[in-house]
């Protein structure tokens, strides 16, 4: 039995139809990437599986429970935590307190202050520092790190690279691969296809709210997603949409 399971998800911003009958499953352990352009749907559809946006249609299954209309900090208590598009850290606090306040209910697991920190060196000597005063890149190290200080067995990370220096970002994705190493299931939101389909496993590729690609990633080449990814065509031979 998959993690997770996305079936038939329909979500809606009033009139638009932001995610159209999109079905996938996550294994445990696994890096899976959803991949589209700007109003492709992939931050409607992360948003959904916290908890933070209601389907219309369709459901989401995780680890064999529907969570139906279930409220984001439930999800929370079960294992599923959102890093949204743009941090949204308490900027008034430290980067000390923002992990604390994440850790207080946690559930049992791998991760706490010492381990997240091994993970995200960079935050070491900010502890103190307000969080709102940090560079793009400590912030957003922060927002994992204060993620991961639930303890999830799902992490979602919405566009871990958006608006971050070269630099900044090859220090995350240092980082990442150590939470990786530690047998973390993330679903990854990127723009950064390169990136993208070196760490993932898996991926969908969605264009206006659908899949019109997925697979191995492996199996697929930069010019291929790219591709569906603009729209230029909705499929690669001997690929199937998920």
């Amino acid at each position: 039995m998959s993690l997770l399971a996305v079936e038939h998800a329909d979500a809606r911003h009033g009139l638009l139809h932001a995610v159209r009958d999109v079905s996938f499953a996550v294994e445990e352990g696994e890096i899976f990437a959803l991949v589209g352009a700007n109003g492709a749907g992939k931050t409607t559809l992360l948003r959904a599986i916290a908890g933070a946006h209601r389907l219309s249609h369709g459901r989401i299954v995780f680890d064999g429970h529907d969570l139906g209309t279930e409220r984001a900090h439930r999800r929370v208590r079960r294992g599923i935590t959102l890093v949204p598009e743009g941090r949204r850290l308490f900027n008034d606090l430290t980067v000390e307190e923002n992990l604390s306040v994440a850790g207080a209910g946690a559930r049992p697991g791998y991760w706490n202050r010492t381990t997240v920190l091994e993970a995200f060196p960079m935050l070491a000597s900010h502890l103190k520092q307000r969080s709102g005063s940090l560079s793009g890149g400590q912030q957003q190290a922060a927002a994992i790190a204060r993620a991961l200080m639930t303890n999830p067995r799902l992490l979602l990370i919405d566009e871990i690279s958006l608006g971050l220096s070269p630099i900044a970002v090859t220090q995350l994705y240092e980082s990442l691969h150590t939470v990786i190493a530690a047998g973390a299931t993330i679903i990854l939101v990127e723009q950064d296809l390169t990136r993208t389909l070196r760490v993932a496993k898996r991926f969908v590729c969605m264009l206006e709210g659908r899949i019109v690609l997925g697979g191995d990633a492996a199996d697929v080449t930069r010019e291929q997603v790219t591709a569906a990814y603009f729209g230029l065509r909705e499929s690669v031979p001997g690929e199937r949409e998920r």
